[in-house]
């Protein structure tokens, strides 16, 4: 049932993109955040596109592993979908049709094309983040966020702490969906049905999974608490790494090619409609 959840879960292979720094490749996803958010027309987001593509094929990840990762939000994408859609407006209408004296349905050219532009933009952002989390270890991740956030450490902001928690959330996901899994197993075993009846009778099959769930989730941070005292855990004072990260030329040149990337974007998104001037007014979003 919660097989397609994939953030969280780590794809071993060689590649490339495995092989960089953890701090690289979430410097890398933020900038491709605001590559996403900086570019406002369908070329610079087409840009955005062909390389999410080439860092998939360069992660030796299987496209249909990361395509899963949408279904998470599938449900909020076809809701905003639906809201800009009927209340974007425009001038140029393509459906005008009254039915009631209180609701007339709208759709115009520009909330097609934003909704588009949106829908895309969607995509992007959760297909990069998961690519991330399937070529970045827990622990690496956990690392490089604690050694991004090292400066704050001078304000006495609890950065191991926070990595820490980060990296026991990540490390737990697909053991609490197998945990899930099982519990909706031994429930159908007894007669528990989970895909038929109206919204209310769904919702309360739920909560015989949800309480055997929380009491397994409670139980295993228990004895997880119990195994880092019982190794006298105490935080990150006096506190060494067992694998240091260092910085390499892989790292030198992904850098240097994403900040080619965002120049490249933003060269698009100035010169790109200049060039198609006649189909401005449809591509811009």
């Amino acid at each position: 049932m919660l097989n397609d959840v994939t953030f969280g879960q780590y794809y071993p292979t060689q590649s490339y993109v495995h092989r960089l720094d953890p701090r690289v490749k979430i410097l890398a996803l933020i900038a491709f955040i605001v590559m996403i958010f900086v570019a406002d027309n369908f070329y610079s987001t087409a840009f955005c596109l062909v390389l999410l593509l080439l860092a998939i094929a360069f992660a030796r990840v299987p496209f249909g592993r990361v395509l899963r990762s949408v279904k998470a939000i599938i449900f909020i994408i076809i809701l905003t979908s639906v809201i800009q859609l009927f209340f974007h407006g425009g001038e140029r209408v393509l459906v005008d049709q009254r039915v009631t004296d209180w609701w007339t349905i709208r759709i115009c050219l520009e909330g097609v094309l934003y909704t588009i532009f949106l829908v895309l933009r969607l995509f992007l952002l959760v297909m990069a983040s998961s690519v991330l989390t399937l070529t970045t270890t827990p622990v690496e991740l956990a690392d490089g966020i604690e050694s991004l956030l090292k400066p704050l450490k001078y304000i006495k902001f609890p950065v191991h702490e926070l990595a820490l928690i980060m990296s026991i959330a990540l490390r737990f996901i697909p053991t609490l969906i197998d945990e899930t899994n099982r519990i909706i197993s031994a429930q159908k075993a007894r007669g528990a049905d989970f895909d038929t009846g109206g919204p209310i009778a769904r919702i309360k099959s739920v909560i015989p999974v949800m309480i055997p769930l929380l009491i397994s989730a409670f139980r295993r941070a228990e004895e997880l608490g119990d195994a880092m005292d019982a190794r006298c855990y105490s935080g990150s004072k006096n506190r060494t790494k067992y694998k240091k990260l260092t910085l390499g030329w892989r790292d030198a040149v992904f850098a240097l090619f994403v900040a080619l990337l965002i120049a490249g974007v933003v060269l698009l998104n100035i010169y790109c409609l200049q060039i198609y001037a006649p189909f401005n007014a449809y591509v811009r979003v």
